[in-house]
């Protein structure tokens, strides 16, 4: 039987191993898989619906991800149509620390001029990377390089009508959701001269 703890494992297994994070992710899946139809064969309905609940919320934290990132881009190809000069660079397999834990995922890398912006976005993978408080379930950094008042801390939650959100965390403690005109304001901070 395939438990929650040896999927862990395979995942472990796979960082070790030095896999990519698109890699490792496609693993999981298939391990996710895997391990649901087993346990549905075997009659245990409560690990089948765990496994898919995780399922699930992977593919809801990879799609959060992808809004983040591509409407960043996004918004960065409308400025330079318009004449700016915004500059791109894009990782996977990213690893980033939030609190104690590790997140891995994506990063997204602006530059205009001298100045930089930076998006990271991603999860923890395995138990040694630790856990997301406040009830979120993914995280992201919108981080200005030498402007750190501008920055913003993101918790991947859900709405009231059960959909994934970015909610940017304030620094006074409150919680607003983060909109494409939060991001727009986010590149005219780094397009000014």
């Amino acid at each position: 039987m395939i438990t929650s703890r040896s999927l862990w494992e395979r995942a472990s297994a796979g960082i070790r191993r030095g896999y990519g994070v698109s890699e490792l992710e496609d693993q999981w899946t298939s391990a996710l898989a895997e391990a649901e139809r087993r346990a549905r064969a075997q009659g245990r309905q409560d690990i089948a619906e765990y496994v898919a609940l995780r399922s699930t919320n992977d593919r809801a934290r990879r799609t959060a991800i992808d809004w983040l990132i591509t409407t960043f881009s996004e918004l960065a190809a409308d400025v330079n149509r318009a004449g700016s000069s915004f500059q791109t660079d894009h990782v996977d397999g990213h690893r980033f620390r939030i609190g104690s834990a590790t997140m891995a995922g994506r990063l997204l890398t602006l530059r205009f001029g001298a100045r930089e912006l930076q998006v990271e976005a991603g999860w923890p993978r395995t138990p040694r990377d630790g856990f997301i408080r406040g009830g979120g379930f993914a995280c992201a950094h919108i981080r200005h390089i030498g402007k750190s008042h501008l920055n913003d801390e993101l918790l991947l939650t859900r709405s009231a009508a059960s959909a994934p959100e970015w909610t940017v965390l304030k620094k006074d403690g409150k919680r607003a959701v983060l909109t494409k005109e939060s991001i727009a304001k986010h590149l005219a901070e780094l397009g000014k001269t």
